[in-house]
Protein backbone atom coordinates (compact mmCIF):
# COMPACT_ATOMS: atom_id res chain seq x y z
CA UNK A 1 0.00 0.00 0.00
CA UNK A 2 1.21 3.48 -0.83
CA UNK A 3 2.78 5.56 1.94
CA UNK A 4 0.06 8.19 1.65
CA UNK A 5 -2.58 5.54 2.18
CA UNK A 6 -0.76 4.37 5.31
CA UNK A 7 -0.64 7.95 6.55
CA UNK A 8 -4.38 8.25 6.09
CA UNK A 9 -5.11 5.00 7.89
CA UNK A 10 -2.80 5.62 10.82
CA UNK A 11 -4.36 9.04 11.38
CA UNK A 12 -7.81 7.42 11.69
CA UNK A 13 -9.17 9.74 9.02
CA UNK A 14 -12.11 8.12 7.26
CA UNK A 15 -13.13 11.14 5.20
CA UNK A 16 -11.76 14.51 4.22
CA UNK A 17 -14.87 16.02 5.80
CA UNK A 18 -13.93 14.69 9.23
CA UNK A 19 -10.32 15.82 8.76
CA UNK A 20 -11.37 19.33 7.68
CA UNK A 21 -13.68 19.63 10.70
CA UNK A 22 -10.92 18.74 13.15
CA UNK A 23 -10.35 21.69 15.54
CA UNK A 24 -6.61 20.98 15.53
CA UNK A 25 -6.24 21.36 11.76
CA UNK A 26 -4.34 24.52 10.83
CA UNK A 27 -2.32 23.42 7.82
CA UNK A 28 -2.42 20.83 5.06
CA UNK A 29 -0.98 17.47 6.20
CA UNK A 30 2.07 16.41 4.19
CA UNK A 31 0.24 13.49 2.58
CA UNK A 32 -2.07 16.03 0.89
CA UNK A 33 0.64 18.44 -0.26
CA UNK A 34 0.07 19.58 -3.84
CA UNK A 35 1.24 22.95 -5.10
CA UNK A 36 -0.65 24.90 -7.77
CA UNK A 37 1.20 27.52 -9.81
CA UNK A 38 -1.01 30.64 -9.88
CA UNK A 39 0.90 31.88 -12.93
CA UNK A 40 -0.72 29.09 -14.96
CA UNK A 41 -4.23 30.45 -14.37
CA UNK A 42 -6.09 32.49 -16.98
CA UNK A 43 -7.39 35.99 -16.40
CA UNK A 44 -11.18 35.52 -16.16
CA UNK A 45 -11.69 39.00 -17.63
CA UNK A 46 -9.71 38.20 -20.77
CA UNK A 47 -12.12 37.80 -23.74
CA UNK A 48 -9.90 35.02 -25.04
CA UNK A 49 -11.18 32.89 -22.17
CA UNK A 50 -14.91 33.66 -22.40
CA UNK A 51 -16.48 30.19 -22.27
CA UNK A 52 -18.82 29.46 -25.21
CA UNK A 53 -22.52 29.24 -24.40
CA UNK A 54 -24.93 26.96 -26.28
CA UNK A 55 -28.66 27.69 -26.12
CA UNK A 56 -30.17 24.21 -26.07
CA UNK A 57 -33.67 25.53 -26.78
CA UNK A 58 -32.50 26.38 -30.30
CA UNK A 59 -31.49 22.75 -30.78
CA UNK A 60 -34.65 21.29 -29.30
CA UNK A 61 -37.39 23.67 -30.42
CA UNK A 62 -35.78 26.35 -32.59
CA UNK A 63 -36.30 26.87 -36.29
CA UNK A 64 -34.29 24.79 -38.80
CA UNK A 65 -32.06 27.79 -39.43
CA UNK A 66 -31.46 28.33 -35.71
CA UNK A 67 -30.58 24.67 -35.19
CA UNK A 68 -28.26 24.72 -38.19
CA UNK A 69 -26.44 27.74 -36.76
CA UNK A 70 -25.90 26.01 -33.39
CA UNK A 71 -24.57 22.93 -35.20
CA UNK A 72 -22.12 25.12 -37.15
CA UNK A 73 -21.06 26.82 -33.91
CA UNK A 74 -20.37 23.42 -32.36
CA UNK A 75 -17.69 22.69 -34.96
CA UNK A 76 -15.50 25.52 -33.69
CA UNK A 77 -16.42 24.90 -30.05
CA UNK A 78 -15.53 21.20 -30.21
CA UNK A 79 -12.34 21.77 -32.18
CA UNK A 80 -10.96 24.75 -30.27
CA UNK A 81 -12.49 24.46 -26.81
CA UNK A 82 -13.91 21.00 -26.17
CA UNK A 83 -16.31 22.44 -23.61
CA UNK A 84 -19.18 24.89 -23.29
CA UNK A 85 -22.01 25.94 -21.00
CA UNK A 86 -25.47 24.67 -21.95
CA UNK A 87 -28.42 26.92 -21.07
CA UNK A 88 -32.18 26.55 -21.63
CA UNK A 89 -31.70 22.79 -21.56
CA UNK A 90 -35.09 21.90 -20.08
CA UNK A 91 -33.93 20.52 -16.72
CA UNK A 92 -35.72 22.50 -14.00
CA UNK A 93 -33.44 24.56 -11.81
CA UNK A 94 -35.37 23.23 -8.82
CA UNK A 95 -34.34 19.68 -9.77
CA UNK A 96 -30.70 20.73 -10.15
CA UNK A 97 -30.76 22.35 -6.72
CA UNK A 98 -32.59 19.34 -5.30
CA UNK A 99 -29.82 17.06 -6.55
CA UNK A 100 -27.14 19.22 -4.94
CA UNK A 101 -29.14 19.26 -1.68
CA UNK A 102 -29.49 15.46 -1.81
CA UNK A 103 -25.73 15.09 -2.26
CA UNK A 104 -25.11 17.45 0.63
CA UNK A 105 -27.47 15.31 2.69
CA UNK A 106 -25.47 12.19 1.89
CA UNK A 107 -22.10 13.72 2.71
CA UNK A 108 -23.56 15.07 5.97
CA UNK A 109 -24.37 11.56 7.19
CA UNK A 110 -22.18 10.18 9.99
CA UNK A 111 -19.04 8.48 8.67
CA UNK A 112 -20.25 5.12 9.98
CA UNK A 113 -23.36 5.31 7.80
CA UNK A 114 -21.47 6.44 4.71
CA UNK A 115 -19.02 3.57 5.13
CA UNK A 116 -21.90 1.20 4.32
CA UNK A 117 -21.35 2.25 0.71
CA UNK A 118 -17.60 1.62 0.63
CA UNK A 119 -16.44 -0.72 -2.11
CA UNK A 120 -13.37 -1.70 -4.11
CA UNK A 121 -11.63 0.27 -6.82
CA UNK A 122 -13.62 -0.95 -9.82
CA UNK A 123 -15.14 2.13 -11.49
CA UNK A 124 -17.93 -0.04 -12.89
CA UNK A 125 -19.27 -1.09 -9.50
CA UNK A 126 -22.90 -0.10 -8.95
CA UNK A 127 -22.02 2.05 -5.93
CA UNK A 128 -18.75 3.52 -4.84
CA UNK A 129 -17.93 5.78 -1.91
CA UNK A 130 -14.63 6.94 -0.54
CA UNK A 131 -12.12 9.71 -0.11
CA UNK A 132 -9.19 10.83 -2.23
CA UNK A 133 -9.03 8.73 -5.46
CA UNK A 134 -7.53 5.27 -5.07
CA UNK A 135 -5.70 4.76 -1.80
CA UNK A 136 -3.66 1.91 -3.29
CA UNK A 137 -2.32 4.18 -6.04
CA UNK A 138 -2.41 7.74 -4.74
CA UNK A 139 0.89 9.56 -4.50
CA UNK A 140 -0.92 12.60 -3.13
CA UNK A 141 -4.15 12.41 -1.17
CA UNK A 142 -6.98 14.53 -2.53
CA UNK A 143 -9.01 17.10 -0.65
CA UNK A 144 -12.33 15.47 -1.46
CA UNK A 145 -14.86 12.81 -0.58
CA UNK A 146 -16.92 11.27 -3.36
CA UNK A 147 -19.56 8.77 -4.36
CA UNK A 148 -20.43 7.24 -7.71
CA UNK A 149 -23.61 5.42 -8.69
CA UNK A 150 -24.43 3.84 -12.02
CA UNK A 151 -27.71 5.25 -13.33
CA UNK A 152 -27.88 3.71 -16.84
CA UNK A 153 -28.48 1.22 -18.40
CA UNK A 154 -29.52 -0.04 -14.97
CA UNK A 155 -30.48 2.47 -12.30
CA UNK A 156 -28.88 2.16 -8.90
CA UNK A 157 -28.98 4.67 -6.11
CA UNK A 158 -27.73 5.44 -2.65
CA UNK A 159 -30.51 4.57 -0.22
CA UNK A 160 -29.57 7.35 2.20
CA UNK A 161 -30.82 10.01 2.69
CA UNK A 162 -34.43 9.01 2.07
CA UNK A 163 -35.03 11.48 -0.78
CA UNK A 164 -31.89 10.60 -2.71
CA UNK A 165 -33.24 7.79 -4.87
CA UNK A 166 -36.27 9.71 -6.13
CA UNK A 167 -34.29 12.85 -6.95
CA UNK A 168 -31.40 11.02 -8.60
CA UNK A 169 -33.76 8.93 -10.76
CA UNK A 170 -35.43 12.01 -12.22
CA UNK A 171 -32.15 13.92 -12.48
CA UNK A 172 -30.50 11.01 -14.27
CA UNK A 173 -33.33 10.75 -16.81
CA UNK A 174 -33.39 14.46 -17.55
CA UNK A 175 -29.63 14.83 -17.89
CA UNK A 176 -29.50 11.82 -20.18
CA UNK A 177 -32.00 13.56 -22.46
CA UNK A 178 -29.74 16.61 -22.57
CA UNK A 179 -26.65 14.50 -23.30
CA UNK A 180 -28.38 12.68 -26.15
CA UNK A 181 -29.47 15.97 -27.72
CA UNK A 182 -25.88 17.16 -27.52
CA UNK A 183 -24.52 14.00 -29.15
CA UNK A 184 -27.06 14.35 -31.97
CA UNK A 185 -25.91 17.90 -32.64
CA UNK A 186 -22.26 16.85 -32.47
CA UNK A 187 -22.97 14.07 -34.98
CA UNK A 188 -24.45 16.65 -37.32
CA UNK A 189 -21.51 18.99 -36.79
CA UNK A 190 -19.27 16.20 -38.07
CA UNK A 191 -21.36 15.87 -41.23
CA UNK A 192 -22.87 12.59 -40.02
CA UNK A 193 -26.45 11.50 -39.46
CA UNK A 194 -27.93 12.82 -36.18
CA UNK A 195 -28.12 9.32 -34.66
CA UNK A 196 -24.65 8.22 -35.80
CA UNK A 197 -22.97 8.53 -32.40
CA UNK A 198 -26.00 7.12 -30.59
CA UNK A 199 -26.11 4.03 -32.79
CA UNK A 200 -22.38 3.47 -33.25
CA UNK A 201 -21.72 3.84 -29.52
CA UNK A 202 -24.73 1.69 -28.55
CA UNK A 203 -25.98 4.49 -26.32
CA UNK A 204 -29.30 2.76 -25.79
CA UNK A 205 -27.18 0.68 -23.38
CA UNK A 206 -24.73 3.47 -22.71
CA UNK A 207 -23.00 3.91 -19.37
CA UNK A 208 -24.22 6.85 -17.30
CA UNK A 209 -22.77 7.61 -13.88
CA UNK A 210 -23.79 10.04 -11.16
CA UNK A 211 -20.68 11.26 -9.36
CA UNK A 212 -20.90 13.55 -6.35
CA UNK A 213 -17.82 15.36 -5.00
CA UNK A 214 -17.46 17.07 -1.63
CA UNK A 215 -14.66 19.60 -1.11
CA UNK A 216 -14.66 21.09 2.40
CA UNK A 217 -12.77 24.31 3.24
CA UNK A 218 -9.02 23.85 3.23
CA UNK A 219 -6.69 25.89 5.51
CA UNK A 220 -4.10 26.20 2.71
CA UNK A 221 -5.94 25.80 -0.60
CA UNK A 222 -2.82 26.66 -2.61
CA UNK A 223 -1.17 23.53 -1.16
CA UNK A 224 -3.90 20.96 -1.85
CA UNK A 225 -5.96 19.70 -4.77
CA UNK A 226 -9.52 18.41 -5.06
CA UNK A 227 -8.90 16.37 -8.21
CA UNK A 228 -5.67 16.69 -10.23
CA UNK A 229 -5.63 17.21 -13.98
CA UNK A 230 -7.37 14.47 -15.94
CA UNK A 231 -9.69 13.78 -18.84
CA UNK A 232 -12.96 11.84 -18.63
CA UNK A 233 -13.24 8.38 -20.14
CA UNK A 234 -16.68 8.68 -21.80
CA UNK A 235 -18.20 10.71 -24.62
CA UNK A 236 -19.58 13.80 -22.90
CA UNK A 237 -19.85 14.85 -19.26
CA UNK A 238 -22.37 17.27 -17.76
CA UNK A 239 -21.52 19.01 -14.50
CA UNK A 240 -23.19 21.29 -11.99
CA UNK A 241 -21.87 22.80 -8.76
CA UNK A 242 -23.14 24.76 -5.82
CA UNK A 243 -22.37 28.46 -5.47
CA UNK A 244 -18.64 27.77 -4.89
CA UNK A 245 -16.38 27.73 -7.95
CA UNK A 246 -13.46 25.34 -8.24
CA UNK A 247 -13.64 23.59 -11.60
CA UNK A 248 -10.77 24.59 -13.87
CA UNK A 249 -10.31 23.62 -17.51
CA UNK A 250 -7.21 23.88 -19.67
CA UNK A 251 -7.47 26.22 -22.65
CA UNK A 252 -4.63 27.70 -24.70
CA UNK A 253 -2.06 26.65 -22.12
CA UNK A 254 -3.85 28.27 -19.18
CA UNK A 255 -6.18 27.03 -16.45
CA UNK A 256 -9.56 28.75 -16.65
CA UNK A 257 -11.92 28.79 -13.65
CA UNK A 258 -15.47 27.94 -14.72
CA UNK A 259 -18.01 30.47 -13.52
CA UNK A 260 -21.30 29.85 -15.27
CA UNK A 261 -24.97 30.51 -14.50
CA UNK A 262 -26.45 28.43 -11.68
CA UNK A 263 -29.05 26.95 -14.02
CA UNK A 264 -26.50 25.96 -16.69
CA UNK A 265 -24.66 22.71 -17.31
CA UNK A 266 -20.93 22.72 -17.91
CA UNK A 267 -20.43 20.26 -20.78
CA UNK A 268 -17.05 18.80 -21.71
CA UNK A 269 -16.02 16.32 -24.36
CA UNK A 270 -14.31 13.15 -23.18
CA UNK A 271 -11.88 10.52 -24.43
CA UNK A 272 -14.22 8.38 -26.53
CA UNK A 273 -15.31 11.47 -28.47
CA UNK A 274 -11.69 12.26 -29.29
CA UNK A 275 -11.10 8.67 -30.39
CA UNK A 276 -14.30 8.50 -32.45
CA UNK A 277 -13.49 11.75 -34.28
CA UNK A 278 -9.84 10.68 -34.81
CA UNK A 279 -8.62 13.65 -32.81
CA UNK A 280 -10.72 16.29 -34.58
CA UNK A 281 -12.65 17.01 -31.36
CA UNK A 282 -10.63 17.15 -28.14
CA UNK A 283 -11.14 15.56 -24.77
CA UNK A 284 -10.66 18.30 -22.19
CA UNK A 285 -8.08 18.33 -19.44
CA UNK A 286 -9.62 19.64 -16.22
CA UNK A 287 -9.11 19.67 -12.44
CA UNK A 288 -10.84 20.66 -9.21
CA UNK A 289 -9.29 23.23 -6.89
CA UNK A 290 -10.27 23.95 -3.29
CA UNK A 291 -10.86 27.06 -1.20
CA UNK A 292 -10.66 28.17 2.44
CA UNK A 293 -14.11 29.77 2.55
CA UNK A 294 -16.90 27.23 2.20
CA UNK A 295 -17.70 23.70 1.08
CA UNK A 296 -17.95 23.10 -2.64
CA UNK A 297 -20.17 20.33 -4.02
CA UNK A 298 -20.01 19.31 -7.65
CA UNK A 299 -22.04 16.67 -9.48
CA UNK A 300 -20.64 15.17 -12.67
CA UNK A 301 -22.78 13.04 -14.97
CA UNK A 302 -20.54 11.19 -17.45
CA UNK A 303 -22.21 9.60 -20.48
CA UNK A 304 -20.45 6.94 -22.51
CA UNK A 305 -20.93 4.04 -24.89
CA UNK A 306 -22.10 0.65 -23.70
CA UNK A 307 -19.26 -1.00 -21.81
CA UNK A 308 -18.93 -3.76 -24.42
CA UNK A 309 -18.62 -1.40 -27.41
CA UNK A 310 -15.39 -1.44 -29.39
CA UNK A 311 -14.32 2.17 -29.88
CA UNK A 312 -12.28 3.23 -32.88
CA UNK A 313 -12.01 6.27 -35.17
CA UNK A 314 -15.07 6.55 -37.41
CA UNK A 315 -14.17 5.12 -40.84
CA UNK A 316 -16.40 7.72 -42.53
CA UNK A 317 -14.41 10.58 -40.99
CA UNK A 318 -11.00 9.02 -41.67
CA UNK A 319 -11.90 8.42 -45.31
CA UNK A 320 -13.30 11.90 -45.81
CA UNK A 321 -10.30 13.58 -44.17
CA UNK A 322 -7.84 11.29 -45.93
CA UNK A 323 -6.34 10.23 -42.61
CA UNK A 324 -5.26 6.92 -41.16
CA UNK A 325 -6.76 6.04 -37.75
CA UNK A 326 -4.70 7.69 -34.99
CA UNK A 327 -5.96 5.39 -32.22
CA UNK A 328 -6.16 1.64 -31.77
CA UNK A 329 -9.58 0.08 -31.37
CA UNK A 330 -10.38 -0.87 -27.79
CA UNK A 331 -13.29 -2.21 -25.80
CA UNK A 332 -14.76 0.59 -23.65
CA UNK A 333 -14.62 -1.44 -20.44
CA UNK A 334 -10.96 -2.23 -21.07
CA UNK A 335 -10.28 1.45 -21.75
CA UNK A 336 -11.82 2.45 -18.41
CA UNK A 337 -9.74 -0.15 -16.60
CA UNK A 338 -6.60 1.08 -18.37
CA UNK A 339 -7.37 4.69 -17.44
CA UNK A 340 -7.90 3.74 -13.79
CA UNK A 341 -4.70 1.70 -13.56
CA UNK A 342 -1.59 2.83 -11.73
CA UNK A 343 0.40 3.25 -14.95
CA UNK A 344 -1.88 6.15 -15.90
CA UNK A 345 -1.81 8.04 -12.60
CA UNK A 346 -2.06 11.72 -13.66
CA UNK A 347 -1.08 10.72 -17.22
CA UNK A 348 -2.89 10.54 -20.56
CA UNK A 349 -4.41 7.19 -21.51
CA UNK A 350 -4.08 8.18 -25.18
CA UNK A 351 -0.35 7.45 -24.97
CA UNK A 352 -1.19 3.73 -24.74
CA UNK A 353 -3.60 3.51 -27.69
CA UNK A 354 -1.99 5.62 -30.40
CA UNK A 355 -1.83 3.74 -33.68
Amino acid sequence: MAAVAQALETSNVTSIKSLAESPALSSVPSAYAFNINPNDEADPNDPEFAIPIVDMSLLISGSPDQRAQIVRDLVKICEEWGFFIAINHGVPESLMKGMIDACHGFFSLPDEEKKEFKSGNDVLEMFKYGTSYNLALDKVLLWRDFFKARTHPEFYSLYKPASFSEVSLEFGKRTREVALEITKAISESLGLEPNYIYETMNMDRGLQLLAGNYYPPCPQPEHAIGIPHHTDHGLVTLLIQNEMNGLQVEHNGKWLTVNGPSNGFFVNLADQMQILTNGKYKSVMHRATVNNTATRISIAIPHGPSIDTIIAPAPELCEREGQAPKYLAMNYKEYIQLQQSGKNYMKSTFDHIRA
